[in-house]
Parts: C-alpha cells; structure tokens; sequence
C-alpha cells in the first residue's frame, strides 16, 4: 500500500488564449474559451508598452480560465486527447508542472470553424502538487515543505503515464 500523502494530485489547470489585441478578435476567443470551459472567462492585460505590437500598457491583450476539481480532470483528459496522449519531457519543469499547446479549438469536441471568428490556439499548464503542500502556503505555521515531499519531473511524468496515459518522448 502507498502512502496517500505521497499520491500527486492535481492543483489547477490554467487554460489561456493569447489574443495580442483587444477588440472584436479577444471577445470572440472569451466566447470560445467559456464554451470549451464551461466557466466564467477573465482578461489578461499586457504588463509593459510594446510600441513595435501596437500594444500599451494595461491593455487587455489576452483570456484565461482556472479550472479545479473535476472540471480541471475532465478538461486534461479531453485536451490530452487532442495531443494524442503524446508530450515532451522538455514541457516539463523542475517542480513538476507541465505546459503544452493546442493549435486549434476546432478539434474540442461540439466546436465547428466559423469563418467570421477564425481559429484560436490555447496554452493549457497543469500544476501538480502533494498533499500537504499548503504548510509552504499558509499564513500561520508556514512551514518549508521537506525536499523528498516536493514534486518533481520524474514524480510528474509517472503520474500521467499511469493515470492519463500519456507517452513522454
């Protein structure tokens, strides 16, 4: 019998379209965003001017949704499905997160090409965590979660081969 304590778990899945522009074009990816989703949609704005892009500073450039729960495992298995169940271990970081893209919202499931509207292609990052990784968190007690407890790449690839199936190449 493993130890509970030591079975990974999803945290989040932070789902994101990067527009580049505000406008028509970001209202039409926060539509399909909620679709995909399911959920409430929030803005992303740019952080700094970037004269060369036409973009200025606390301009909303971008959408993302933070999905939890069942509906972040539900999300994963469906757009794992779309990669064809395949990453690669440079998606991977040190700490056990993992990031990929997908190019087209067309290929979800219920979603058709409106040619008024175009294609959007999405990043989607799943943060994977221990339990009692809150001690780091909190405000009282806060406490250095021990080096053996941390998550790492090797802990986070054997998760999703076992549980999702995926093939890390």
């Amino acid at each position: 019998m493993t130890n509970p304590m030591r079975t990974p778990v999803i945290e989040k899945v932070v789902v994101h379209m990067g527009v580049g522009e505000s406008g028509q074009h970001l209202v039409d990816a926060e539509n399909i965003l909620a679709e995909i989703t399911g959920q409430t949609v929030v803005r992303a704005f740019a952080k700094m001017t970037a004269p060369a892009f036409g973009i200025r500073k606390k301009e909303p450039i971008g959408c993302k949704v933070t999905l939890r729960g069942d509906n972040a495992d539900e999300f994963l298995k469906t757009s794992l499905g779309i990669v064809e169940n395949t990453l690669r271990a440079s998606q991977f970081d040190i700490n056990g997160n993992v990031s990929f893209g997908i190019e087209e919202h067309t290929d979800f499931p219920g979603m058709k090409y409106d040619p008024n509207i175009g294609v959007f292609g999405m990043d989607v990052v799943v943060v994977l965590k221990r339990p009692g990784d809150r001690i780091s968190k909190r405000r009282i007690a806060k406490r250095k979660v021990p080096a053996g407890h941390k998550m790492n790449k090797e802990d986070a690839i054997a998760f999703l081969k076992d549980n999702y199936g995926v093939e890390v190449v």
